[in-house]
């Protein structure tokens, strides 16, 4: 009984953080107004979390938990059904990127915390947050590269890796994208935008970049589909 009114506090903490970070900001965000909102004393939060950072880092940490989850989830059946043959270098890319899109066009307060934490990544690249997305993303996005080795043989290493760097920027700057232009046509906040749309547009961005020819001194010949 005591572990589960633990949990249930935790996520109370959680849920509260989140929903303010989002509409607030979390430099913006107090923990008088987290701790009055979950309905909890400061005590809990400090039990649970440690500090307000440590808050941070554990609204950020369950998205992208569950964002990662599902990436893995798509490459496993997508290579169980190939049946051990190479993936299609597409099919490899939809699978990490458009979870994501996905997560970022929903309406819910997650898309509205996850994605400026995302983009402080982009601002603060020795911030925690930033350390914290790119030890998960080495974990799920090394599966992914592999992926990609075995559907492009004749494309280096070195070269698959710096492409998926690649996609990785060209991927948070759209999404940042969306937040400020859905701000910039005052848009309401439960307003969905078109995640379908916006990642046929950005898979065709990122497959063309993925079949550039290969830079001099590379190894040439590569085929992507």
């Amino acid at each position: 009984m005591a572990t589960t009114r633990s949990i249930l506090t935790r996520d109370a903490i959680l849920n509260a953080a989140e929903r303010l970070f989002a509409e607030h900001g979390h430099d913006n965000t107090s923990m008088r107004q987290i701790t009055r909102a979950a309905q909890v004393n400061l005590s809990a939060v400090n039990y649970h979390f440690g500090s307000k950072d440590a808050l941070i880092e554990a609204v950020f940490q369950r998205r992208l938990d569950a964002l990662n989850d599902e990436r893995l989830r798509i490459l496993d059946a997508l290579e169980a059904k190939a049946g051990g043959q190479p993936l299609k270098p597409s099919s490899i890319v939809e699978a990490y990127f458009g979870p994501l899109v996905r997560h970022a066009c929903s309406a819910g307060a997650e898309r509205r915390a996850f994605i400026p934490l995302q983009s402080n990544t982009m601002s603060d690249p020795n911030g925690a947050i930033s350390a914290l997305f790119a030890t998960e993303r080495s974990v799920v996005a090394h599966r992914f590269t592999r992926a990609l080795l075995t559907s492009l043989p004749s494309v280096p290493e070195a070269e698959i890796v710096w492409r998926f760097h690649f996609m990785l920027g060209a991927t948070a700057y759209a999404l940042m994208g969306v937040e400020s232009s859905s701000r910039a046509m005052n848009l309401p906040d439960d307003t969905n935008i078109d995640a379908q749309a916006l990642l046929d547009r950005l898979m065709a961005f990122l497959l063309g970049g993925l079949r550039a020819p290969l830079p001099l001194g590379s190894l040439s010949g590569a085929q992507t589909s």
